[in-house]
């Protein structure tokens, strides 16, 4: 049977940032709106199951409770209240053999739900701080192109193709492998796990997957320096100093509305599998996230590689739903 994954942050888009800049929050009723968008347009395509986990705010069952004639295939993993309800909710739509997953956050969440399924075939919706990884489409188009592909109406590899990331290699140390999506950087930082602006002063060293100046976060502002298409076989190196000592200063938007100066020490292109070393005592910070600290004498090799989640091209399904005549009915008029 076709079957859609939703994966909802209730978290997503209402950390600190809304302070430190002009993030726009993304309220409990703004997902749940969402969600119950998704799954009419999934609906319209011609899917009536989905694979939904529970949250703090109830999002999905509100989206959903005044829908008739749904199935809903409920996860059960214990909650955490961080990250890994994610990983772990993904995980199960992998084990219940979802067709395709939705996946309402930022690039945090979507790095989260790559954790827990490394190629998933994901419709990623935009509901977080800096989202460079998911796209800015309606929830309801959104929703009817995962519903083509999940029904096969719409071959998934003519759609979707895996995207670019980078992996995280530690050396010499029994831990496994960790990614980013669009940006790992290495910044001279005490305080992991915080949600605070980076300062310039400290960040050292960025490695990503993709560079677009129409951007914000590290993304933007390599794309300001050098764009690299997220559908181009390479990455980008960029390495920093203090702005006061570098004679190449770049200006960038680190956050929505936030704009700050970085000192350019290196730029270049990266061919895929090209490893970066870090040396540690420094914090790593994954797609705007401070996720680990090196310490002295560790280091990690970072790397873009070609082998990510598998990103639906909305567009592209939507298209060969018209072309085919998905949403035509020819009636008899008298």
């Amino acid at each position: 049977m076709p079957t859609v994954g939703i994966v909802v942050n209730p978290r997503s888009g209402t950390d600190v940032r809304r302070a430190l800049a002009a993030a726009a929050p993304v309220t409990v009723e703004d997902k749940t709106n969402a969600v119950r968008r998704v799954v009419l347009g999934a609906r319209a395509a011609g899917v009536n199951r989905f694979v939904v986990h529970h949250d703090t705010h109830r999002i999905v069952r509100r989206a959903t409770e005044t829908m008739r004639g749904l199935e809903l295939d409920w996860l059960e993993p214990p909650q955490t209240f961080t990250e890994e309800d994610t990983v772990a909710a993904v995980a199960g739509m992998r084990s219940r053999c979802c067709d395709v997953v939705v996946v309402l956050g930022g690039d945090g969440t979507n790095r989260a739900a790559a954790r827990g399924w490394p190629d998933l075939v994901v419709v990623p919706l935009s509901t977080g701080t800096n989202n460079a990884f998911p796209m800015a489409v309606e929830a309801t188009i959104a929703g009817a192109a995962a519903g083509h592909v999940a029904s096969g109406a719409v071959l998934v590899d003519e759609v979707a193709h895996p995207t670019t990331v980078v992996r995280v290699r530690p050396e010499g140390i029994d831990e496994p492998d960790d990614l980013a999506l669009v940006d790992a950087v290495a910044v001279d930082d005490p305080y992991l796990g915080s949600f605070e602006l980076f300062d310039p002063a400290t960040v050292r060293t960025a490695v990503l997957s993709r560079a677009d100046p129409a951007l914000v976060g590290f993304a933007g502002v390599g794309g300001l320096v050098s764009p690299v298409g997220a559908d181009e076989d390479e990455g980008l190196l960029l390495r920093f100093g203090r702005p006061s000592e570098c004679d190449r200063v770049v200006r960038g938007p680190i956050a929505p509305g936030c704009y700050a100066e970085f000192g350019l020490i290196e730029q270049r292109r990266l061919a895929l599998d090209e490893e970066v070393h870090v040396d540690g005592p420094l914090l790593l910070a994954f797609d705007g996230e401070r996720k680990r600290r090196l310490v002295f004498d560790e280091r990690v090799h970072l790397s873009v590689r070609r082998d990510g989640p598998r990103l639906v091209d909305v567009s592209a399904v939507m298209n060969r739903a018209a072309v085919d005549g998905r949403h035509l009915d020819y009636r008899h008029v008298d």
